[in-house]
């Protein structure tokens, strides 16, 4: 990657990928103007039982069938770094790509839950975050920890098209359109299905 670009950094399970994956990746495409997102498809999130986690190949074919578009790029960087956690796996892709202009982006319920990960203020100093809409959880996300505590960083969401371009901590919460769908319901679906 060369200097200059900015270049989303999407990561998740993606157990399953689905239509919401997309939606976050392509608002934060969109509304960023980023010239790439990288959906970077987690060996194993440390948060979630290895019992309920699909194989990464499966789950890297999904997050592929879903990342359409130009800029749209599907890694398993992170087995291939042997990075467990976020934290490093920024560090790791700044050192490799200096000059590149890094966001996080990740959906409303992750940021409910992103206290909870390992290195998560790290992480807030190192690159901006965008944070998309997601539904029920969006109002009750915005008054998680993290949001709490960088709450003087937060931008207003008509700095979006800057947020690539500003020094952190900083970020910003892209209200858009929802789409309902989730890994976990469809996990469940799945399940009575084959019960």
């Amino acid at each position: 990657m060369s200097p200059g670009l900015r270049v989303g950094l999407y990561g998740g399970s993606f157990n399953p990928a689905h239509e919401g994956h997309a939606h976050v990746a392509e608002t934060a495409k969109r509304r960023l103007r980023l010239d790439r997102v990288i959906w970077l498809v987690s060996p194993q999130n440390p948060l979630k039982s290895r019992d309920e986690t699909a194989d990464l190949a499966e789950r890297m074919a999904g997050a592929r069938s879903l990342a359409k578009g130009p800029g749209m790029i599907v890694s398993d960087v992170e087995t291939l770094l042997g990075s467990a956690y976020t934290i490093d796996t920024i560090r790791a892709l700044k050192a490799r790509n200096p000059g590149v202009k890094f966001v996080w982006i990740m959906g409303a319920d992750s940021l409910a839950s992103f206290h909870r990960w390992r290195g998560w203020t790290q992480i807030m100093r190192e690159v901006p975050v965008a944070i998309v809409s997601r539904p029920w959880i969006s109002l009750k996300s915005r008054f998680s920890p993290a949001a709490q505590r960088f709450a003087r960083f937060r931008l207003p969401s008509t700095a979006a098209l800057r947020l690539a371009d500003t020094r952190p901590p900083a970020w910003i919460f892209l209200f858009g359109r929802f789409n309902f769908q989730s890994s976990t319901a469809l996990r469940e679906r799945l399940k009575r299905l084959a019960g």
